[in-house]
């Protein structure tokens, strides 16, 4: 992969670096049941990524609404706009923005959105605004994804040709354009179990946790400690509910998250982490889950295993809530998401002496207290 040097990174917002999808979920489903429709699933995953002009025709002509494209913008992006002060970074994003742009490498911020909109979202990000050198809307463009327009515009305002960059894109229209400009490409879907239809980027990973900027001729990360990386929290509260026949140790949990509550838990988020776990009538203990998708049955399920470490108790069909405050490692790439899922001795060993550290501890915040004093109801 890294053959040619990589001299600038072009990257996308919506789903690729900002978890907007999450944070405005369900507005869509709602206006359209204001107006006696039913939201089509499947029909709104093929929009992902798409100018929202574009999508508003498709979505009044597809839906029947009575009204016109305009008069659906009018109504609904006030609705979205609410919502964006919501919308987080996705894990491994402000690690990954600080690290080029410290290194000097030119950033670019190239998305669909309109450019008005984007300087909105990213506003609510600390230091995004300065770390790219260009920024690009749809409307600075003729053509939007998946046109090659946005990306040959965004490499030409850089100063550096196309070949010379990489882009980093969740969906399949920005993919294949930024494929068709001539870049090279990495793939972070934002929808599980699609990953054969990115076989046409250079790169297909989970998360941009996983992203090693070293195999492109970049920077590498120097920031792990204890062979594991500090990250924002994540919080799965009142796990519970069905134990999976992959289990085998008494002090492991093995659940499907959606018997619990997971809104901080965005959908790129696989591989081994570290953290805290609390467990009702029983206290907190040191953890390490194992967290990825299981795709077999044709419909993505998340499964969420946590182990307790030098814990010997067990506490199968209780609930608990996650405080995740560390990354280790992806998913071993398996045959069968069961061998994926299974931890090594290493893994307990860096959990164990990583979760001693103070930048791992709990610390005292309002996140904290939501795992801390939060209520299993």
């Amino acid at each position: 992969m890294g053959a040619d040097r990589i001299s600038a990174v072009i990257l996308d917002l919506d789903g690729t670096l900002l978890d907007t999808e999450r944070a405005t979920g369900g507005i869509l489903e709602e206006f359209l049941a204001r107006h006696g429709k039913a939201l089509d699933a499947a029909m709104e995953e093929k929009r992902l990524g798409k100018m929202h002009k574009e999508s508003a025709v498709a979505i009044v002509q597809d839906y029947g609404l009575p009204m016109t494209p305009e008069e659906f913008s009018e109504a609904i992006m006030p609705l979205f706009q609410e919502r964006w002060p919501q919308a987080k970074a996705l894990p491994g994003v402000n690690r990954l923005i600080k690290h080029l742009h410290n290194h000097g490498i030119p950033l670019a911020l190239a998305s669909n959105s309109i450019r008005k909109h984007i300087e909105i979202k990213i506003s609510y990000q600390q230091g995004w605004k300065e770390s790219f050198s260009v920024i690009l809307g749809g409307d600075d463009v003729i053509h939007g994804k998946p046109s090659p327009d946005i990306f040959l515009e965004a490499a030409k305002r850089l100063g550096v040709d196309i070949s010379k960059c990489l882009v980093i894109e969740d969906s399949l229209v920005g993919v294949r354009g930024a494929k068709a400009a001539g870049a090279k490409v990495v793939a972070v879907p934002s929808l599980q179990g699609q990953d054969e239809n990115y076989s046409i980027a250079n790169c297909v990973l989970h998360t941009l946790l996983e992203f090693q900027p070293e195999l492109w001729g970049l920077p590498a990360f120097e920031d792990g400690l204890q062979s594991a990386l500090p990250i924002e929290p994540l919080i799965i509260r009142g796990l519970g509910g069905e134990i999976l026949d992959m289990c085998s140790a008494d002090t492991s949990f093995c659940l499907l998250s959606d018997t619990g509550s997971h809104e901080f838990i965005p959908h790129q988020v696989w591989g081994v982490f570290i953290g805290w776990a609390n467990i009702e009538m029983h206290g907190i203990y040191k953890v390490i889950v194992c967290i990825g998708w299981d795709t077999s049955s044709g419909v993505a399920k998340r499964l969420i295993l946590p182990y307790l470490i030098d814990h010997t108790e067990s506490h199968k069909n209780e609930r608990l809530h996650l405080f995740i405050v560390g990354y280790v490692r992806k998913l071993q790439n398996e045959g069968t998401m069961s061998e994926a899922l299974r931890l090594f001795e290493e893994d307990v060993n860096i959990a164990r002496a990583a979760l001693d550290i103070p930048v791992f501890s709990l610390p005292t915040s309002s996140s904290s207290s939501l795992f801390v004093d939060a209520a299993f109801d």
